[in-house]
């Protein structure tokens, strides 16, 4: 039998909402492959009395025509049901063959999958929806309407910000994110998969918390065999996964790509403006639109530097296959069994890790702030850079993550992936302590500063840790 596994305020939410005496309009978004479409058919099994999905690029008619042979497997109809020439005519088929036939009490779920797929060009499928919504749906205290889609920012602009029919009429959002490092542990546990918790995480800073690409894990393969597999050989479904993501989410793709490709360049991450300048975009709205695209998607963050405001927002990427297949797969010379074992000490792997572990971390900062124990302070999260001026004898300074603290602390933390404790050497212990004091010396800050390390295996006690790390936070903690 199909479970839920993790997703446990997701199934909360909607378990409540089957509760109410009152009609419910269900918004759910989130990217490609991250388990929207299972999550509603699993959970709402049970009270799925009408289910269409949205064909990608189809014309109105062939949407119209899925539509009618939905609504025949619905009704259980021994004769196909007429295919409606408009879908105002479609949602009055809706409500005569099915809606007049349910049950006045028992929750009743209509599961539309790919809503955006289905608003194709002048076919006035959100007006009429809007219309059948408003005059017909609202009027039925049982029935529970969820929308689901992975073109996210389209979810948002048509439907949450909407400002015709649908406007304050949608009675709860839902944004799926991928698995956390928890859920995915839980997920694979699941399966019958038995990997500890370094390999786990050594699968996820390569392909993330996506469900999809999770389920192509086997029980009995390391994680450089899974990766290996998955994303090296010839048959693996991760190995040409990328353009696929792009093309079926957005309208111009080959410019979502272009800004991705640019940051999986920039660790530190890249400001609009610099966005701009690498992309060859312009500085209208396009770009602003397109950037809160690949946000909503879950494909880029923002992170608002220390002391700046949110126009100096820095963007990273952070969905970890996209950079993964730019650094490793798309380019591979060699494939087949044993790629990646032959990668794990090259200088590409040493960059990548880093970088991936730190992404990881950022996705877990709530993990972090409890295991820190402050869970419960009002904490600000940003990073901060100082870069000298041309000339200058002043060594510049990058910090990833601060934890601003309303107790007027600051968690300075350092994020370092190893598999082993992790070793502060005289170099690096220079370079923490520059860190810190250019820090303060900067932005003038009276706050304690506590240096924090968050690592796979901890840090080993020396004379460099002494009296320079206050608080540390080990891989077990992520998985909490």
């Amino acid at each position: 039998m199909e479970t839920v596994v993790g997703r446990k305020e997701e199934t909360k939410i909607l378990d409540h909402k089957l509760s109410t005496a009152s009609p419910e309009l269900i918004a759910v978004y989130g990217r490609r492959r991250v388990g929207k479409t299972y999550l509603i058919r699993t959970h709402l099994k049970e009270h799925i009395v009408f289910e269409l999905a949205g064909i990608h690029e189809a014309k109105m008619d062939e949407q119209l025509k899925n539509f009618s042979l939905a609504l025949g497997r619905a009704i259980n109809s021994p004769a196909p049901i007429a295919t409606a020439k408009t879908w105002i005519e479609a949602f009055y088929d809706l409500d005569k063959y099915l809606l007049d036939k349910i049950a006045t009490k028992k929750p009743a779920v209509l599961f539309f999958d790919e809503f955006p797929w289905l608003h194709t060009h002048r076919s006035n499928f959100l007006r009429a929806f809007d219309h059948w919504w408003n005059s017909s749906g609202t009027k039925r205290a049982n029935l529970k309407v969820v929308i689901c889609g992975s073109a996210a920012s389209w979810m948002i602009e048509k439907i949450l910000n909407d400002r015709g029919g649908l406007h304050n009429r949608v009675t709860q959002t839902i944004r799926l994110l991928p698995f956390t490092l928890s859920e995915t542990d839980a997920y694979l546990n699941y399966k019958g998969i038995q990997l500890d918790q370094y390999q786990t995480l050594q699968v996820y800073m390569a392909m993330g918390g996506i469900p999809y690409y999770l389920q192509h894990i086997v029980p009995g393969e390391s994680a450089a065999q899974i990766i290996d597999r998955l994303c090296f050989t010839r048959n693996g479904p991760l190995r040409n996964e990328f353009k696929n993501l792009f093309e079926s989410l957005f309208t111009h793709s080959d410019q979502h790509e272009k800004v991705i490709r640019a940051l999986a360049q920039k660790a530190k991450g890249l400001t609009r403006g610099e966005i701009i300048i690498e992309c060859e975009l312009t500085t209208g709205g396009g770009t602003t639109k397109m950037l809160k695209e690949l946000e909503e998607s879950g494909f880029i963050s923002t992170y608002i530097p220390f002391g700046k405001s949110v126009n100096e927002s820095t963007y990273k990427l952070s969905d970890e296959y996209s950079l993964f297949y730019q650094k490793f797969i798309e380019n591979a010379k060699a494939t087949g069994e044993g790629t990646w074992l032959r990668q794990i000490q090259t200088h590409s792997y040493i960059s990548w890790s880093g970088f991936a572990f730190e992404s990881v971390c950022h996705k877990h900062s709530r993990q972090i702030k409890k295991a820190l124990g402050i869970g419960d302070v009002l904490t600000e999260e940003s990073s901060w850079r100082y870069l000298p001026s041309k000339g200058s004898r002043d060594k510049g300074a990058q910090i990833d993550l601060l934890l601003d603290r309303q107790d007027r602390t600051i968690n300075v933390c350092e994020m370092k992936f190893a598999g082993d404790e992790f070793v502060i050497d005289k170099n690096y212990a220079e370079e923490l302590d520059n860190k810190v004091n250019v820090f303060r010396r900067e932005t003038g800050t009276k706050k304690a500063l506590f240096l924090s390390m968050i690592t796979t295996y901890g840090v080993r006690k020396n004379n460099y840790y002494t009296g320079r790390v206050m608080r540390e936070v080990k891989m077990e903690d992520l998985f909490n």
